[in-house]
């Protein structure tokens, strides 16, 4: 029997010392399993980290040279870039299973025990020693870093509890309550937000990381423990609250910066992969791709704002939550007006913004309305930088009288017309409010590519929205949604002491 050609069912027979080594087993480091199967992946065109769009040629080969290389690793980026994910995910490079010490609460290899209670029922029973088998899912520790996390956390401390009950010495290696570290001997640890740990706190890893030694209240041992460390971290410069400290750094041996989606291609394959919409009536909600791009783009248009604290970052959480939204606000809709199908608009949007104030971080916080004041402006330039890949842009036509297709609806809403467009219209409704606009189609059926007769309305709104992000109309918030005028009438409306609704 070799243990090569054993599969899950055959090592679980495995119960004792005797026959795991009649079986062939050899032990091996948990980076020297990484690593080995993450050669064998390789050849096989496998790709470990499923589903993590936008890494394939920067962050996914960094990580396999530093699992090639057999090192520890700190992600080091911005909020909702995926680290936390990824380390999760390189439990599918270990062994589907492990033999353990029955009982070890280390963890122990029984070819190479580590704790003196492994070591002595080894030496009680010899061959005869049960064994357990331990699954790659249960190989891994996550703990999160806070600043009450204490050195007895992580690495332990002397137990009188037990010294008590046991009748034993404190010079007894038996009294110590082993932490988080030592109990993840042939596992994955994770230390999420690593400059949140006190400096205190770092240092206790230094020998950890670099010899395998740990001392508890005097106790000096020698535990070659075998465990491969990540860690994630923001930008040091992200928070006053602490930094990594550097003699742990130079410890740490590959540090690898992560980033946000590069386009919005990515964006959206994310957010459609992580966006949770189980039993909603996707059928009856149609989506065009524009607003799948505006949602992505909204998210662009934050990271790059004067208003959002660049160093806090807007994490991939925002899109996903907004796309939620999005199409929450059309299903109550759709009950709302007892329709059978709908078409997600324009005017949805707003239903987004709770998405969007609780993702961004503000350079200078103020009253509540401040985030969603910078939320709406967030929407209006999403449109203004997407209303040109399918509009010619208006600035440049106000120049071209004769060839504007933007004339004869400008006239229109000149001669003091309004359009409100209502967050619960129902879709007849809907379609008449853009209908009466003259030469709104037009500027529609001539310039959308491929226009689907469905999201006809959609562009028409869209329009709309376009030409107010460009100063061509006035475009104001109302309770139950959204007002579009003559931006001139609207000047000498409020001039005339009409009150002025939140500009969108």
């Amino acid at each position: 029997m070799e243990y090569q050609n054993l599969t899950g069912k055959d090592l679980l027979k495995i119960k004792t010392l005797g026959e795991l080594k009649a079986s062939g087993y050899q032990s091996r480091s948990i980076k020297e399993e990484l690593r080995s199967n993450l050669i064998q992946n390789i050849k096989e065109g496998k790709n470990v980290f499923e589903g993590i769009w936008g890494y394939e040629d920067t962050v996914i080969p960094d990580i396999e040279r530093a699992i090639l290389s057999r090192h520890n690793i700190n992600f080091l980026g911005l909020r909702g870039q995926a680290k936390t994910r990824i380390a999760r995910m390189m439990t599918y490079l270990l062994d589907e299973y492990v033999p353990v010490v029955q009982g070890s609460e280390l963890n122990d290899d029984p070819l190479a025990p580590l704790s003196s209670f492994a070591k002595q029922l080894i030496e009680e029973k010899g061959d005869k020693t049960p064994i357990d088998w331990w699954h790659r899912k249960d190989r891994y520790t996550e703990k999160l870093a806070t600043p009450d996390v204490s050195v007895a956390d992580l690495i332990g401390d002397v137990d009188p509890i037990k010294a008590a009950t046991m009748k034993l010495s404190y010079n007894d290696e038996r009294v110590i309550h082993y932490g988080l570290v030592p109990r993840s001997h042939r596992s994955i640890f994770v230390i999420n937000e690593l400059p949140d740990l006190q400096a205190r706190i770092q240092v206790a890893l230094f020998n950890i990381l670099q010899e395998g030694d740990i001392q508890i209240r005097g106790f000096k041992l020698r535990l070659p423990l075998d465990i491969q460390f990540v860690f994630t971290a923001n930008p040091e410069d992200y928070t006053n609250r602490g930094s990594i400290v550097t003699p742990l750094k130079d410890r740490i041996e590959s540090q690898i910066i992560t980033h946000y989606p590069k386009s919005i291609e990515i964006g959206k394959h994310i957010t459609a992969q992580e966006a949770k919409l189980a039993g909603k009536p996707l059928e009856r909600i149609h989506v065009p791709e524009l607003m799948k791009d505006l949602i992505e783009q909204v998210a662009i248009e934050a990271r790059k704002s004067e208003y959002v604290d660049e160093k806090s970052g807007v994490s991939a959480r925002l899109t996903i939550s907004a796309y939620e939204n999005l199409i929450s606000a059309a299903e109550r809709r759709l009950y709302k007006n007892g329709e059978e199908k709908t078409v997600v608009r324009v005017a949805d949007l707003i239903g987004i913004v709770p998405a969007i104030t609780g993702k961004v971080e503000l350079v200078y916080e103020g009253e509540q309305e401040g985030a969603g004041l910078v939320a709406y402006s967030l929407i209006g330039k999403a449109i203004r930088t997407l209303f040109t890949d399918y509009f010619p842009s208006p600035d440049q036509k106000r120049k071209e009288k004769e060839s504007n297709p933007y004339v004869l609806p400008l006239a229109w809403f000149g001669e003091g017309k309004e359009v409100d467009i209502l967050a619960s219209q129902s879709d007849k409704d809907y379609k008449s409010t853009l209908h009466q606009v003259p030469g709104l189609e037009d500027i529609v059926v001539a310039q959308v590519k491929h226009l689907a007769e469905k999201e006809k309305e959609f562009f028409m709104e869209f329009a709309l929205h376009g030409l107010a992000e460009y100063s061509q109309l006035s475009k104001k918030l109302l309770e139950t949604g959204m007002q579009f005028k003559d931006l001139f009438s609207s000047m000498f409306d409020m001039g005339n002491g009409e009150e002025e609704e939140e500009d969108f």
